[in-house]
């Protein structure tokens, strides 16, 4: 099927691009890396008189720490931050998340800032960002915004953004004890949506948990946050004199912690199971996550944390 006809421009700037937007409102659709909007162009679920594309305008795909943050440029492509040292050394959630992101061609030409304002909730990326407790910068002609990601989604592709704002920036706040993270994804194919995914996060400080993320891909009408296990695990002491010995030690606020995210979760029936076997994918794939993640960030090899 192809779109129905449609103006393009690819401003070189982004206050060319902000006055655009703000001129057609909403007769114009942002493309960043395409991987939404140009399928939603093909089937015809969006016909916007204009297309804006963001690829020409420089300074928007950076990737650094600065002042205790880690910004992001929206532009910053999924396979650019799978293979990003500062990721890999720094971000073990990111660095797990990034590589399982759809395929290697959207990988490559897709990007965190696009994928996180179509707000697909079996988008991998919005999860990860609510366990991270990320934020976001959004710019209009009147200045910036800054939107917290946990009042970032409004249901199904819809966000917080308004028609005349353009997404810029993620930032994600700069772990500063020992951390530990990792996503788990399961999908019935390589590209294929998540049936679920649930990113995981963990950082210690000294002999307590003192920080636990959780979010929840493909399992409600938008990305979810589990706070309340996130709440079972927080401020838990670290008694042992190994790994191993703490881990056991938690072994029953893991659990607990599980099976309150599975509760939060609102799984559906389709094709890809039903609602119960989601449920419970759910639950063993947080306490697999926060075995991994406290194995990880106690200096445990990986393989030993998850029990494999």
């Amino acid at each position: 099927m192809y779109p129905p006809p449609f103006e393009y421009t690819a401003p070189e700037s982004l206050e060319q691009a902000l006055a655009l937007i703000t001129e057609h409102g909403d007769e114009a659709k942002l493309l960043a890396g395409g991987q939404s909007l140009i399928p939603l162009l093909k089937l015809r679920f969006a016909a916007p008189a204009l297309v804006v594309d963001l690829g020409r305008i420089p300074g928007l795909d950076t990737v650094e720490e600065r002042d205790g943050t880690l910004v992001i440029g929206a532009l910053a492509r999924h396979a650019a931050l799978a293979r990003h040292p500062l990721i890999a050394q720094r971000y073990p959630l990111m660095a797990s998340a990034a590589p399982q992101i759809a395929d290697p061609l959207v990988r490559n030409l897709g990007t965190i800032g696009g994928s996180l304002a179509h707000a697909d909730p079996a988008g991998d990326w919005g999860s990860v960002m609510l366990a991270l407790g990320a934020e976001v910068v959004a710019q209009s002609t009147s200045g910036k915004r800054v939107i917290p990601i946990a009042g970032f989604f409004h249901g199904a592709l819809t966000t917080a953004l308004v028609p005349n704002e353009i997404l810029v920036q993620v930032r994600v706040p700069a772990p500063t004890g020992r951390v530990g993270g990792t996503y788990l994804k399961l999908e019935r194919k390589v590209g294929d949506f998540a049936t679920v995914g649930v990113a995981v996060q963990v950082e210690l400080d000294g002999g307590r948990i003192a920080r636990v993320g959780i979010g929840l891909t493909a399992v409600g009408p938008q990305n979810l946050a589990a706070t309340a296990a996130e709440d079972a695990l927080r401020g838990a002491a670290l008694a042992g004199d190994s790994p191993d010995a703490i881990l056991g030690g938690l072994a029953a606020r893991i659990g607990e912690a599980a099976v309150l995210a599975a509760g939060v979760s609102e799984p559906e029936s389709d094709v890809r199971g039903t609602a119960e076997y989601k449920r419970e994918v759910v639950r063993v794939f947080v306490e697999r996550g926060l075995r991994h993640a406290l194995g990880q960030a106690l200096g445990q090899s990986v393989g030993q944390a998850v029990g494999q």
